[in-house]
């Protein structure tokens, strides 16, 4: 039998990515083409925790203003925890079942000042979006405090095992993202890389065929396209920028595995797809901002969104 572990994750948002989140979370559309392993059929049944009162970041900035809090235009003022398990352990169990396990993890961080608690069922794996604004205790505004660094990040995992083996003991300890994080590639960071993909096509078509005649009504469409593609461009910039230390860590794994076997063993074909599949992000998403540059200037120069991230892109 498999083992079956707990799972506890975190992330962090500042600004306009807190729609982003809300809206997936909530499930307010009418479909989730970035992700195709929702099934908008199922999602019915999903369940709430808790609630929203408000859009995730009015919630904040409320609690953020009834605390007091000082901030900063780059605060972090959510932070989503991701709660499951091993597909095994949800193996059998009915709705009621999943149901119990998700609120006696949600006891688990009640304390703090939570948003929405969410759990999808419409999807593979049945996990639990837990939304909060990082509020210490003596009333500042500060995720680097509740989160933490890595040592911290190992005590989260630590005391969420202990809290969920008293009523779970077939659970084991998931591993930190502090040791597995940047190795470990989300399947959601693919799933938004083909969403962009798909954008940049749809981009191309119309790009390619600009002429005086068409071009007014061509810029219209690709304005419409840029409003979905430029912050799909941002986030994944920035989740290379986190992989590319991973890149580094598996071509020294690599090197230190060859010195030792000139054979791949099983460890260092792993090590290798890891790189291979990091390296095609790359690939796909220089694809994406080499799109950007084939935009007629006079349309990107009014959109300083565009003109931020090649400039980001430029400094990589």
């Amino acid at each position: 039998m498999k083992a079956q572990y707990g799972i506890l994750r975190f992330a962090k948002y500042k600004g306009p990515e807190i729609g982003h989140i809300e809206a997936h979370n909530e499930r307010t559309k009418e479909k989730y083409t970035s992700n195709p392993d929702v099934d908008m059929s199922r999602s019915k049944y999903n369940l709430h925790l808790i609630k929203p009162k408000r859009k995730y970041r009015a919630e904040a900035e409320k609690q953020i203003y009834g605390a007091g809090c000082r901030t900063r235009s780059d605060s972090v003022r959510v932070v989503e925890a991701l709660i499951t398990a091993s597909p095994e352990f949800f193996k059998g169990k009915k709705r009621a079942e999943i149901k119990e396990y998700f609120s006696y993890a949600l006891d688990f961080i009640k304390a703090h000042q939570i948003i929405s608690a969410v759990v999808h069922m419409d999807e593979k794996t049945p996990h639990m979006h837990l939304c909060f604004v990082p509020i210490t205790e003596d009333g500042r505004l500060s995720a680097k405090d509740i989160v933490g660094n890595k040592k911290k990040l190992t005590w989260w995992q630590d005391e969420f095992w202990k809290h969920m083996v008293k009523k779970y003991p077939t659970l084991e300890r998931g591993e930190s993202m502090s040791k597995t994080g940047r190795k470990h590639i989300s399947p959601s960071i693919f799933k938004e890389m083909v969403h962009l993909t798909k954008l940049r096509g749809k981009l191309d078509e119309l790009i390619v065929g600009i002429n005086p005649l068409n071009k007014k009504a061509r810029l219209d469409e690709i304005a419409e396209l840029l409003d979905k593609f430029l912050p799909a461009a941002e986030r994944m910039g920035r989740n290379l920028k986190k992989y590319k230390t991973a890149i580094n860590e598996l071509e020294a794994e690599n090197d230190e595995l060859a010195k030792k076997n000139k054979a791949l063993t099983d460890k260092s074909k792993e090590s290798l797809l890891k790189k291979l599949q990091i390296a095609q992000l790359e690939r796909d998403y220089a694809a994406a901002m080499d799109l950007l540059g084939r935009i007629p200037p006079d349309f990107l120069i009014n959109c300083k969104k565009s003109e931020n991230i090649i400039f980001q892109e430029n400094r990589r």
